[in-house]
């Protein structure tokens, strides 16, 4: 069924939540009911040839629902999140123009941000030589130190920015003192219209067990030989992309830094982590009306989240 209305004008909506709560199976059967577009908004899946460690959409869910923002990006250069904004606002215009309703879905809260807020990111070209002092600091003396400094110039940004995120903590330290001005009072926010926000959510140990298990799909399905294929054709080890989940482990214990089961059991730690550092983002949002997975399948769900999504565009509608 597809709401009256419901894919015209400026409205957005919005699936988020933490990774392995499903919501790539969920977001293909709400956009079939709601006439929807899929723009990605994760940091990883904007890579090619980086499948099965960023989970994407599989070639059945890309036929049944169009994907926008996949495969966009060489994993060898770096990708901003104001390029990345900048695509989305192009992929999200032509939605509308094919009068559908865009779906922003993912897990990168940042990405979302940036297109829902329309944040104004500040552009400021890269100082590699700063960025390398940078990041020779956070080596000798730990992430925590080079957290310090931007907490000391920038408090801001330092609570919004997790202290193991090394590179966006270098981003906003290199903006700050390039431009002698906190990142975060040049991160203006605006409005891209009237939103709709479901996040899924799951008990945290449910969530847990669903990461474990994932990993070790991902290992069986072939994520070694991923990482292996991405290095021997050219991607650096320090390249952004392959600091994702699954690639900065596997690459390590290529790289002789570990056995294979500690890599495994690096990977399934860290995704814990950050499932629970996304879950500390999202829910500072009020906006996002949250959704328990339970036990429940993707069509059960998506016919929630739709209940959902459609009362919220009638409250604005109704103002």
């Amino acid at each position: 069924m597809v709401s009256t209305g419901v894919g015209s004008g400026e409205r957005l909506a919005v699936l988020c939540g933490p990774t392995a709560t499903g919501k790539t199976a969920v977001a293909v059967a709400l956009a079939e009911r709601m006439a929807a577009e899929i723009v990605c908004a994760d940091s990883r899946t904007i890579y090619r040839a980086m499948d099965i460690g960023t989970a994407k959409a599989s070639a059945d869910q890309r036929r049944r629902v169009p994907h926008h923002l996949l495969d966009i990006a060489d994993p060898a250069l770096p990708l901003t999140v104001a390029d990345y904004q900048h695509r989305a606002r192009r992929a999200i215009a032509g939605i509308r123009a094919r009068g559908r309703l865009p779906l922003i879905v993912g897990g990168t809260g940042l990405y979302i941000r940036a297109v829902v807020d329309d944040l104004t990111i500040p552009e400021v070209a890269p100082d590699h030589e700063m960025r390398a002092r940078l990041a020779g600091e956070a080596r000798a003396f730990g992430p925590a130190h080079l957290h310090a400094r931007l907490a000391a110039v920038d408090p801001a940004a330092a609570a919004r920015i997790h202290p193991g995120n090394t590179r966006r903590v270098i981003r906003a330290l290199e903006v700050t003192l390039l431009t002698g001005r906190p990142i975060s009072s040049q991160q203006r926010a605006g409005s891209a219209g009237p939103v709709a926000i479901v996040g899924l959510t799951m008990d945290r140990a449910a969530l847990y067990r669903r990461i474990e298990a994932r990993a070790d799909a991902q290992i069986a399905a072939g994520l070694v030989d991923e990482v292996r294929a991405l290095l021997t054709g050219g991607v650096p080890v320090d390249a952004p992309a392959m600091q994702g989940l699954g690639y900065k482990e596997i690459a390590g214990w290529l790289a002789g830094a570990c056995g294979f089961d500690e890599a495994v059991e690096r990977l399934k730690r860290n995704t814990r982590r950050y499932a629970k550092r996304q879950l500390t983002w999202f829910r500072r949002d009020p906006r996002i009306v949250w959704v328990d997975v339970g036990e429940a399948d993707a069509a059960t769900l998506a016919e929630r989240v739709h209940a959902i999504m459609d009362a919220k565009f009638e409250a604005l509608r109704r103002g």
